[in-house]
């Protein structure tokens, strides 16, 4: 108590946001923060979103303040205000799946697997307003077939958002190719009323100046961000010979029970 009325000595607590929030919720900003600036953004938070204490030291834990809004997009230029400022916002860089346990060669499907076996953190994760849609939304279009990795809804921004995921550092093409879906979903999903769908890259790397470029002539409203995961070292070689497949462990589960 003591320390609580050291951080907030100016201002009467009735009228200060952490005076408004639990104080376990308190408790843990003022064991985790050192600034008063900090402290206030996360109560703040706390308040407009009513984060449960789990989920306020989940976000202290991953840094929050330090990723939300600092995804590379062409928002600003390509949506009015404040749909632009409240979409930038809703994007982070890089994104934390650190619930998932990925080899360092992992693919594009292990990916999203991995992200819609833990869709409830996956979507903490994402951030306030996502409903998730569906994973490898068919789109045909000229008589030919696509698929849209996942497809979500944003309650507040009221639209479409279409993310795709990529394995691999950022390339130009890939803001081409989330330019068509984001045509196609505006023109066969897209409600009259809601607001044009969104775009978000997820990549494993990115250069930020080959992503403003790639970004700079396109209308559509496309974000870019890297993703974090745990990686697990793949097998050594040495070790991959000395070990059982999965054939011969299950010839030997039927050869111990049925001897």
């Amino acid at each position: 108590m003591v320390q609580f009325a050291k951080e907030y000595p100016k201002f009467p607590i009735g009228q200060q946001v952490v005076g408004q929030i639990p104080w376990g919720h308190n408790i843990l900003l003022l064991q985790r923060l050192t600034t008063l600036k900090e402290r206030l953004w996360y109560a703040q938070n706390t308040l407009e979103h009513g984060w449960s204490r789990k989920v306020l030291l989940h976000w202290l834990d991953s840094h929050l303040h330090q990723r939300e809004g600092k995804a590379i997009t062409n928002f600003q230029k390509t949506l009015p205000s404040p749909q632009s400022d409240l979409a930038h916002q809703s994007l982070k860089d890089p994104y934390c799946f650190d619930f998932l346990n990925l080899t360092d060669k992992h693919n594009e499907q292990e990916l999203e697997s991995g992200l819609l076996d833990h869709v409830q953190k996956f979507l903490l994760e994402l951030g306030a307003g996502f409903s998730f849609i569906g994973r490898q939304v068919h789109l045909e279009i000229g008589d030919q077939d696509f698929y849209i990795d996942l497809l979500f809804y944003h309650y507040k921004l009221r639209c479409f958002v279409v993310v795709e995921l990529k394995t691999t550092d950022f390339k130009p093409e890939f803001a081409g190719k989330m330019n068509f879906y984001l045509s196609a979903v505006d023109d066969k999903m897209k409600h009259r009323d809601d607001q044009p769908t969104i775009g978000l890259l997820l990549c494993k790397g990115k250069n930020r100046v080959v992503v403003e470029y790639a970004l700079r002539d396109i209308n559509k409203h496309i974000g870019i961000s890297q993703y974090e995961a745990k990686i697990l070292e793949s097998l050594p070689n040495n070790y991959k010979g000395s070990l059982p497949g999965i054939e011969e462990i299950e010839q030997e589960l039927v050869n111990r029970l049925f001897p």
